[in-house]
């Protein structure tokens, strides 16, 4: 019989299984389809809501604030409140600065070309001169501003 499926062919070997790929190409799609718009659904789910804290504007700069600003850059040197210093002078600065003001805070920042280690090594001078008010900006600014 030719559509038997346990039988033997006309030349009496016994007939190959065969993988039809269409149909497996079409459930694949199937799939794939069901997928895509069930995922598109999920919008138009309600999620829990989250009430978050707003941001106030700040008020302006305190004029008596006497903060440092040191910048380091790329080539050795550093910033002071944009005066330029060689990075042998930040540690005597910085210990003058602490033994002067009772608060002292430092920013610690850096240009577009310094190095992470520069900045580590600023961070460590401040940490040496005794001062615990530290931040470290995460943008750069242009070389002495």
């Amino acid at each position: 019989m030719a559509g038997s499926s346990g039988g033997h062919h006309s030349s009496g070997g016994p007939k190959k299984a065969r993988i039809e790929i269409i149909p497996l190409i079409d459930v694949i799609f199937f799939l794939l389809a069901t997928f895509v718009l069930f995922t598109l659904s999920l919008n138009a789910i309600q999620s829990v809501p989250v009430d978050l804290p707003k941001a106030t504007p700040s008020a302006p700069p305190d004029p008596d604030d006497e903060s440092v600003v040191l910048q380091v850059t790329d080539g050795g040197s550093a910033y002071w409140n944009k005066e330029l210093i060689g990075f042998n002078e930040i540690a005597p600065r910085l210990s003058e600065y602490k033994n002067n003001h009772a608060n002292a805070r430092v920013l610690i920042t850096g240009d577009d070309k310094a190095k992470y280690g520069s900045a580590v090594k600023a961070l460590d001078e401040v940490r040496k001169a005794g001062i615990t008010q530290v931040s470290i900006e995460t943008t750069f600014r242009p070389s002495g501003r």
